[in-house]
């Protein structure tokens, strides 16, 4: 038993561990959690706190959902893991049937459809895994020559090299390693939601004018922008970019990994507005926030072409804990939560709630916008965030919340009440007013 008192495992934590976009020791101590439940976190101080995060957006049913616990204990009783090579296993082949069955159940019935699964232990790897796809696939095609990826600014695809190269080059967490990382193509940022046809259609055609002999394909994040600036645009620029692709051969990679199985009130933002990705990723939600795991789907025209000899015979990834039998496990009972489809009308109800608390901040003096969409709720200050005096704000008020750059936001968990939405709101106000306050001092 770990008899470490709460200061003492902060002191480890600063003097040993290194937290994610920090330096070490990090600025602030962080929070100790002894335990979580349901939306909330329990932290070693007595402090009961809303998640109102779902833990970076992966625990969307909650904190120790039972299906979910069921369905670890049963698989870690026969087995934790085995080597995906040469060998498989019912977890796997179940999950693989029932991501498949999903986004069929979503598509529009295109020819092509979705047919192949890899499973890696991050999103990040999974856009690793999408991008040697699409190069190899172009290889098997004949066309070596396409090495480059297009994609528009604001976005944000993960933290390794691969997909740093697709993150914003400018504005976003990896500015650092511009000259470092393979140079892609950047579009301006989509047009926001709400914007005219006429204002979509001159986006189309800038992103159009970029494509060139040497694109192999394009990867966006449909509808919702994550990290890179939580923006939001219509569907039909999604639409667009796909007809793009299809006239000039390009595969459409779909990032979903943060906008899948119900985040937007939509399951995929892409099949459910009849965008057909020849390549899609997912994480997060995959295991309720159980533990890492994702995916990349593709077709078996994607799978053909990159095992033609000309495209390398196989797919060249191979990540050790691919394919967790426990971590697929537990997938398995969240995206069987995420198909029937009980997150709905919650998700509806929390994106009025999220309305109406959030659209007063638009008068802030502080505040140079408010955007609500799903169970996402996105407050965008004019001034970057005071991380401390905003987190002590909320966290008083009993949420925790983690901004970032200029960025106040929510992604609660489906299982919220009204009170509990009320009170992430609340908090967000009071993490407005306490950096308002901080930038006057």
């Amino acid at each position: 038993m770990d008899l470490r008192t709460p200061s003492q495992v902060v002191a480890d934590d600063q003097a040993h561990v290194w937290h994610p976009y920090a330096p070490t020791p990090a600025p602030m101590d962080p929070i100790v959690v002894d335990s979580t439940s349901g939306v909330y976190l329990h932290t070693a101080d007595g402090r009961t706190l809303i998640d109102g995060m779902s833990s970076w957006w992966a625990a969307c049913h909650g904190h120790g959902h039972p299906a979910l616990k069921q369905a670890a204990h049963e698989q870690i009783d026969s087995m934790s893991h085995v080597m995906f090579g040469g060998l498989t296993h019912k977890p796997a082949t179940r999950l693989a049937n029932q991501l498949l069955d999903l986004t069929s159940s979503h598509s529009n019935g295109a020819a092509d459809g979705l047919s192949k699964v890899f499973f890696s232990d991050s999103g990040s790897v999974s856009v690793e895994v999408a991008i040697k796809m699409a190069l190899q696939y172009q290889r098997g095609q004949g066309h070596p020559e396409r090495k480059k990826l297009l994609t528009w600014r604001s976005g944000y695809h993960g933290d390794t090299f691969g997909p740093m190269s697709v993150c914003d080059p400018d504005g976003g967490m990896h500015s650092l390693w511009v000259g470092t990382l393979s140079q892609q193509k950047f579009a301006p940022p989509p047009p926001v939601l709400g914007s005219s046809p006429e204002d979509i259609a001159d986006y189309l055609e800038t992103f159009e004018s970029l494509v060139d002999s040497s694109v192999a394909a394009v990867i966006i994040e449909p509808v919702v922008q994550g990290a890179g600036g939580m923006r939001f645009h219509d569907p039909a620029v999604v639409q667009g970019v796909e007809r793009i692709c299809r006239r000039h051969g390009l595969l459409l990679i779909a990032d979903e990994i943060a906008t899948a199985f119900g985040r937007t009130g939509q399951m995929f933002c892409t099949l459910d507005n009849g965008i057909n990705p020849d390549i899609l990723c997912v994480g997060k939600a995959l295991t309720g926030g159980f533990m890492s795991l994702a995916a990349t789907l593709t077709t078996d025209n994607v799978a053909q072409s990159i095992q033609a000899p000309e495209g390398g015979g196989a797919l060249m990834h191979g990540p050790t804990f691919m394919g967790n039998p426990l971590a697929c496990a537990v997938a398995s009972a969240a995206v069987e939560l995420a198909a029937s489809e009980y997150w709905v009308e919650p998700v509806h109800n929390i994106e009025a709630w999220l309305r109406s608390g959030l659209d007063p901040l638009a008068a802030h003096p502080a505040v140079a916008d408010v955007r609500v969409r799903g169970a996402i709720g996105v407050v965008e200050l004019r001034n970057d965030v005071a991380m401390r005096e905003a987190t002590d704000a909320a966290t008083a008020l009993g949420v925790w919340l983690r901004p970032f750059g200029k960025l106040i936001y929510t992604m609660p968990p489906f299982v919220c009440t009204e009170e509990e939405v009320q009170r992430i709101t609340t908090a967000i106000g009071a993490a407005v007013d306490a950096t308002s306050q901080q930038s006057k001092d």
